[in-house]
């Protein structure tokens, strides 16, 4: 019922948002295959342009981690893993429900969910899953070294864990105290973070933008060279407009 209601939903904004974008580039949403205009997104540090599909809602990120997870399931078997899922996003539950053995979800405080854990001490035994998927969740972890150390420890020896992060610095900036402006966020992670996981797995990939067609939209088009704002003191200024998301798959 919940994804009908969505469904009636998108496509009630949707007609109002063609008429209105004629004209624009037009991509292609790997989500939903939605073709045409992105909207833009107005968040606090500005303006992303074509960042969000209106059929879906999927942003970059969703689109980028899309991507790489069919590819990944196009290539290792995961039928019959055991999958747990931290912060679980709409976008993917029903994908990884038809893919894997068995799928449960986590987090701290969302409703909803099988498990309310807290990652930095995670309830379950040594090798309990065999699949773990945490999208934007460790840069709102401010022990993330205990909690990366926890994911691996409850993954199996053949595991595989998706850790992304939004990339906004050239290296890793650590906040004295979580950010309430940038959604209680307690660090700016930078193009090094991915170095804390290689101290726990065997493997990381990195999976960027540019890997993938143009036509799919996996690219942060935003000015911060305007950082850092009144908000969020801490961001450093990048250059350039448009900035490549990176997605990690880390392999015990």
């Amino acid at each position: 019922m919940k994804s009908m209601l969505r469904a009636i939903k998108q496509n009630a904004m949707l007609v109002p948002f063609l008429a209105t974008h004629r004209g624009l580039p037009r991509f292609e949403c790997p989500v939903c295959a939605f073709r045409g205009p992105f909207a833009t997104k107005t968040i606090l540090t500005g303006d992303r342009r074509n960042a969000r599909c209106p059929k879906c809602g999927s942003l970059e990120r969703h689109r980028i981690q899309h991507l790489v997870l069919k590819d990944l399931f196009a290539n290792v078997d995961l039928s019959t893993a055991r999958m747990l899922h931290f912060a679980p996003e709409h976008f993917f539950t029903a994908f990884f429900k038809g893919r894997v053995g068995s799928y449960e979800t986590a987090d701290i405080g969302m409703k909803g969910v099988d498990h309310k854990v807290d990652l930095r001490g995670l309830p379950f035994k040594d090798g309990s899953f065999d699949f773990v998927f945490a999208s934007h969740v460790l840069e709102h972890v401010d022990e993330d070294a205990k909690a990366v150390s926890e994911i691996r420890r409850i993954l199996s020896p053949a595991g595989i864990a998706v850790l992304p992060v939004p990339i906004v610095a050239e290296r890793t900036i650590e906040y004295p105290e979580a950010n309430p402006f940038e959604e209680y966020h307690v660090r700016a992670p930078g193009l090094d973070y991915f170095d804390r996981y290689r101290v726990h797995f065997r493997k990381v990939e990195l999976h960027r933008s540019s890997d993938f067609p143009e036509k799919n939209q996996c690219f942060i088009y935003e000015d911060r060279s305007r950082w850092p704002i009144p908000e969020a003191p801490l961001l450093p200024s990048m250059p350039g407009a448009r900035h490549e998301d990176i997605v990690p798959v880390c392999y015990v």
